[in-house]
């Protein structure tokens, strides 16, 4: 019977490193080829700095590119070169005094009821975020009320509210003490009816919007802020209200943008706002297509002019929720030149 073998006595190979190191006779780059070694064994790094840096292409990007520059250049072709488009007449009405009277009227309804619109809906949304069932009540009643007329049906009906109420009076109620009374036609004018009902209209929109954006904070934010004994005002208006604006302003800006084409629909009360004066004027001239054209303008460079301010009041906001501010255009333009000015210098 044969006695095993020590541990200690082990076949040579088993002990044999995977690659033996260079030899000192090896002049580094050896039969292979292979990049020099240093005496460790690691291979040195490869030097790229006399390689060419020359730009990844895509050649899809600017097939797509062409075709959508064609699409354009097709277009603006056909604007420029039908005569009728009318563009003599466009620019003669563009900037006339009517148009211009009709356009700041446009502007101040907007302002006022988007004003109202969003305090009374900001009023709203708190109601429905109470505990009291009343409150949500009144406030859930109002929103589905608003929200399910038509504008024109609801502007209809407050132009036409002498109807249904002679007058109105300030008092108390179910006395006979009045401390003030008025005629219904007197105080419901034409843009009091105007008001009355994008006010409310946008009101109820907004305060959905508004519950949205409150909504969208994370609770644990609040409970963080009241264990360390922050008053409840401070908390809302320093620590939710702020976070719940990144939520809040993108919709809401819609919504006033929606508000500025919504006045048209107020030529229903022949209020002379600038969709009323177009129809006046084309209506007079027969130049109709033109007028429109003039009309659509205006809105163009209302809501471009409202984007803008979107962009940068969200970008306010972003503050502390991204780790670098989105950039602005002109930063956007700027970037777009020195990197295309570096490139153009490596190649050559």
């Amino acid at each position: 019977m044969s006695a095993a073998a020590p541990k200690s006595q082990t076949r040579p190979e088993a002990t044999a490193p995977h690659a033996a190191l260079p030899s000192a006779q090896d002049d580094g780059a050896g039969s292979t080829g292979r990049p020099p070694s240093d005496r460790t064994g690691f291979r040195a790094a490869t030097d790229y700095s006399g390689y060419p840096v020359v730009a990844a292409r895509h050649p899809w990007r600017w097939a797509g590119t062409a075709l959508v520059a064609l699409f354009v250049a097709a277009i603006a072709w056909s604007l420029l070169t039908n005569p009728r488009w009318e563009w003599d007449v466009v620019a003669q009405w563009f900037t006339a005094e009517s148009i211009l009277r009709g356009l700041g009227e446009t502007l101040k309804l907007t302002a006022i009821a988007g004003s109202l619109g969003f305090i009374l809906g900001f009023i709203l949304a708190l109601m429905r975020l109470s505990s009291s069932p009343l409150l949500v009540s009144v406030s859930w009643t109002f929103s589905w009320i608003f929200r399910s007329a038509p504008l024109l049906v609801q502007l209809l009906l407050w132009y036409n509210l002498g109807y249904l109420y002679e007058k109105i009076s300030l008092g108390i109620p179910f006395t006979d003490v009045r401390f003030f009374e008025v005629q219904t036609t007197t105080l419901i004018s034409q843009f009091a009816a105007a008001i009355l009902g994008l006010t409310l209209n946008q009101a109820a929109y907004s305060s959905e919007i508004i519950r949205g954006g409150i909504l969208a904070v994370d609770q644990g934010q609040l409970e963080a802020a009241a264990a360390l004994g922050i008053p409840a005002w401070r908390r809302s208006t320093r620590i939710v209200l702020p976070q719940a604006m990144r939520s809040i302003l993108p919709t809401a800006f819609n919504e006033i943008i929606g508000l500025v084409k919504g006045t048209s629909i107020v030529y229903v009360l022949a209020y002379s706002e600038l969709f009323y004066t177009v129809q006046v004027i084309y209506n007079r001239t027969q130049q109709v297509l033109p007028l429109l054209l003039v009309a659509t303008l205006w809105y163009v460079v209302i809501t471009s002019v409202l984007s803008i301010f979107q962009y940068y009041i969200e970008r306010h906001y972003s503050k502390g929720a991204v780790r670098t501010l989105p950039p602005t255009p002109l930063q956007r333009v700027r970037r777009f030149f020195s990197t295309h000015a570096k490139t153009s210098e490596v190649a050559r």
